[in-house]
């Protein structure tokens, strides 16, 4: 009896924790809203620093930690597996903040981005108050750059 209410309670969770991934947010993201970079297009050679406009269309931008809904924040990701092919619990618990993660909590929209000659790849996520991409809707595709 005890190993049939553990397998239950197992099978519940799991199923839940499936389903919760796409429940993640507060407020979904308004249809029709998109995240985009304003300067940057896939092939471009540039110069570092290199300028990083972000876009947001349909919604507003909001320091994190602002309960605000139709709001949220920026978060760049820097030379790593496209927002979706990386960590998983990234949509469930949120992006991390390292050299591959930049957050943007302040509200910013811009930044100048010191990288190394070569070739990067950048991709945008709009995350919620507590750094939590409002789903692939709110990731923009990503963008390979040649830095001089």
């Amino acid at each position: 009896m005890k190993i049939n209410i553990f397998v239950a309670t197992t099978v519940l969770l799991l199923g839940t924790s499936a389903s919760f991934a796409d429940q993640h947010v507060a407020w979904p993201a308004p249809e029709g809203a998109s995240v985009y970079f304003i300067n940057l297009e896939s092939g471009a050679t540039v110069t570092s620093p290199v300028l990083i406009q972000m876009g947001l269309s349909g919604m507003g931008v909001a320091p994190a930690g602002t309960e605000r809904e139709s709001t949220g924040h920026h978060h760049l990701l820097i030379d790593r597996a496209p927002m979706g092919e990386g960590e998983d619990d990234e949509w469930l618990y949120g992006l991390p903040s390292d050299e591959h993660h930049r957050h943007f909590g302040a509200g910013q929209t811009e930044l100048m981005l010191e990288l190394d000659p070569g070739t990067h790849t950048l991709q945008l996520v709009l995350g919620d108050m507590n750094h939590v991409p409002f789903g692939e809707q709110m990731v923009s595709d990503v963008v390979t750059i040649t830095v001089e």
